[in-house]
């Protein structure tokens, strides 16, 4: 993408069961960049910065559509993407209420302000620090294992095989999901699993590989998610879907 720079770095292993990794994006033009933002199955907080604009934290809620959004020219965003546990333990905060939804943040509690955004890596290790100092010294062992075999499957589990591993009954799970994060297990299960065919599409391989019962119901997946075929979510004409144009490489 032109003049879009992106990278990201992984979470050290004490912070593996809550961070999907930090990433910077930062636009060196003097031009703003539309782009599609698809539900991933994480949210994330953000610290940015732009020319003429204070210095904010801003929450990103899971997503479960596609979002328009516009990279400002001259800006540069340091983030990290949470994992499901990270509300409860490290910010201590419902984000039901912020579903498909962006909420502005105190600062104070995580980062010093702008000077912390002049250098990714040591960013990083600065918020690092600070989650470190912000995880309980005891988790629930039952919903650690439930997110446990949702992130080792990528979604691709029934509600039932969580239910049955973790001796806890569907309905107090789907009780415990939509109070904390706004929406059912199996709607989060069914956002992971399409997430994980990202690569797959990019490689341009537009048949299910994962746990679908068939190709219309990938393709009714895929639409559902991002509002269009899979076909043309692999072509991604314009670098419109910033998570395909952001992959990694092969």
């Amino acid at each position: 993408m032109d003049n879009i720079e992106y990278e990201t770095l992984p979470p050290v292993a004490e912070l593996g069961s809550y961070v999907k990794f930090f990433w910077r994006l930062q636009n060196k033009g003097s031009e703003p960049r539309k782009v599609v933002i698809l539900p991933d199955g994480y949210f994330d907080l953000a610290f940015w910065r732009a020319d003429n604009v204070p210095f904010q934290t801003v929450l990103f809620g899971l997503g479960t559509t596609p979002a328009e959004y516009t990279i400002p020219p001259y800006s540069v965003s340091f983030c990290v993407s949470f994992k499901l546990p990270a509300a409860e333990y490290l910010l201590d905060q419902k984000i039901a209420p912020v579903i498909d939804q962006i909420q502005v943040m105190s600062t104070e509690s995580w980062v010093a302000g702008p000077v912390d955004l002049q250098n990714f890596a040591s960013f990083t290790e600065r918020l690092t620090s600070t989650m470190l100092s912000k995880l309980p010294p005891e988790t629930d062992p039952r919903k650690m294992q439930l997110f446990e075999l949702i992130y080792n499957s990528t979604g691709s589990i029934s509600v039932q095989q969580i239910a049955d591993s973790t001796h806890w009954t569907s309905r107090q799970i789907n009780r415990y999901f939509t109070q904390w994060f706004g929406l059912s297990l199996k709607t989060y299960c069914n956002i992971l699993r399409y997430r994980a065919s990202f690569s797959h599409l990019r490689d341009g391989k537009l048949f299910p590989e994962l746990s679908y019962s068939d190709q219309a119901h990938f393709i009714k997946e895929v639409k559902k998610f991002s509002g269009v075929t899979p076909k043309d979510l692999a072509l991604n004409k314009n670098d419109r879907f910033i998570q395909l144009s952001t992959l990694p490489p092969k």
